[in-house]
């Protein structure tokens, strides 16, 4: 039925509509200029087709607005529908951008105690370093003084 309504609507705004109501309505006047039937009778049968027209077609283009109305309606739908889901997207994004900074100031605190743990480890090398060189040298003594007691 809607595309009936569509297509009706349609075929009456078009040019073929136009040039088929003119050869009509031309036809209705030659028909009484040349007396074929009485001009009383020519406009009474013309004016009620036009009203009849006019009836149907008032109809027909409401049942369009209508539809175009519940089209609208279902647009109106969705565009609510996909500004909810862009709000859920920012929310996500934002979501995602502060697990990125906690990310970002973990990896800063990873690479400072690294930094920290390297630093620490130095000095343990070089303590360790220096307490070698400390027992070779007490080794030493202690051999000398072994040499020198026998």
């Amino acid at each position: 039925m809607d595309n009936a309504v569509e297509n009706m609507t349609r075929w009456i705004g078009s040019v073929p509509s136009l040039l088929l109501h003119t050869v009509v309505f031309v036809s209705c006047g030659i028909l009484g200029w040349m007396h074929i039937l009485p001009w009383d009778t020519v406009l009474l049968g013309l004016t009620t087709a036009v009203s009849l027209e006019a009836i149907y077609l008032a109809i027909f283009i409401q049942m369009s607005v209508n539809q175009n109305a519940a089209e609208l309606r279902e647009v109106g739908a969705d565009v609510d529908e996909i500004q909810k889901d862009v709000d859920e997207i920012q929310e996500d994004v934002d979501e995602i951008q502060e697990d990125i900074e906690e990310i970002e100031q973990d990896v800063d605190e990873i690479s400072e105690e690294d930094d920290e743990e390297e630093t620490r480890e130095k000095q343990q090398q070089e303590m360790l370093t220096t307490m070698s060189a400390q027992l070779k040298d007490l080794l030493a003594e202690v051999e000398k003084m072994r040499k020198t007691a026998k």
